[in-house]
C-alpha cells in the first residue's frame, strides 16, 4: 500500500492512503471532536462533530469519511467549523437531561467532554424533549432513551454479532429511537447482554 502525505493544521504527515483524515490527526495528537466514530466500528459521519475543511472544497467534509489524498490541506479548527460545532452540541445538549452531576458516565461521557471544550452550556426552552423512557428490566443493561444522541454506536457493534442485531432505529425524524427486535424491553428481547453496546455509547445511553 502507498503513502500519501498531507497537511493538517500546518503539520506535515505521511500515512497510509487507505487513512480517513481523523485517523491521520490523531497520529499528529490533534484531536478532532466525534461522537459516533469508532476505528471498530462502520463509518456512517451521522454526529458530523468532525467536519474540517480542506483547501479547494466548497463544502466541510467529515474527518471519519474522508480519505486522505496527497498534497491535501486540512484545517480543523477555523472559526466556521467551531461555529458550527457549538450549534451541533447546543442541540444536543437542549434535547439532553441536564444530570451531569449524578450520571454515572460523568468524566467519561464525550457529549459533557466537547460540551467544556467549545463552552456549551444547558439552557432553559419551551422545544420538545425526547421522552424521558428508561428500560430497567434487564438485570445488566440499563437503557435511557433521555440520554440517547442516536450516533448508532450501539447499532453497528451489535450488528457484527452473526444472527444477533438486537438493535435498531426505529420510527423517523424526531421521533427516532433505538429499539430492541420490534420494540420490546431488553429483558423480553433476544439481548444477551453482552454489553458491547454500553462500552462503545458515548454517554450514559447505556
Amino acid at each position: 500500500m502507498e503513502n500519501v502525505t498531507l497537511t493538517i493544521d500546518n503539520k506535515k504527515i505521511t500515512v497510509p492512503e487507505d487513512y480517513n483524515i481523523i485517523q491521520a490527526a490523531q497520529r499528529l495528537g490533534i484531536e478532532i471532536p466525534a461522537l459516533c466514530y469508532d476505528p471498530n466500528l462502520e463509518v456512517v459521519g451521522a454526529c458530523r462533530l468532525c467536519i474540517v475543511e480542506i483547501e479547494g472544497s466548497r463544502k466541510l467534509e467529515t474527518s471519519c469519511s474522508t480519505k486522505v489524498r496527497e498534497g491535501m490541506v486540512v484545517h480543523t479548527e477555523t472559526e466556521k467549523i467551531v461555529k458550527l460545532r457549538k450549534e451541533i452540541l447546543q442541540l444536543l445538549l437542549d434535547n439532553h437531561p441536564n444530570d451531569c452531576l449524578t450520571c454515572q458516565k460523568a468524566g467519561e461521557c464525550l457529549l459533557q467532554k466537547y460540551a467544556y471544550r467549545y463552552d456549551i452550556k444547558f439552557r432553559e426552552h419551551d422545544g420538545a424533549r425526547h421522552s424521558n423512557y428508561v428500560d430497567t428490566s434487564s438485570p445488566y443493561i440499563l437503557k435511557d432513551d433521555s440520554k440517547c444522541i442516536l450516533c448508532g454506536k450501539c447499532v453497528r457493534t451489535c450488528a457484527q454479532i452473526h444472527d444477533r442485531k438486537v438493535l435498531s432505529f426505529a420510527n423517523r425524524g424526531f421521533d427516532t429511537r433505538i429499539v430492541a427486535d420490534t420494540d420490546l424491553s431488553l429483558e423480553e428481547s433476544t439481548c444477551v447482554s453482552c454489553n458491547r453496546c454500553v462500552t462503545v455509547c458515548p454517554v450514559g445511553a447505556l
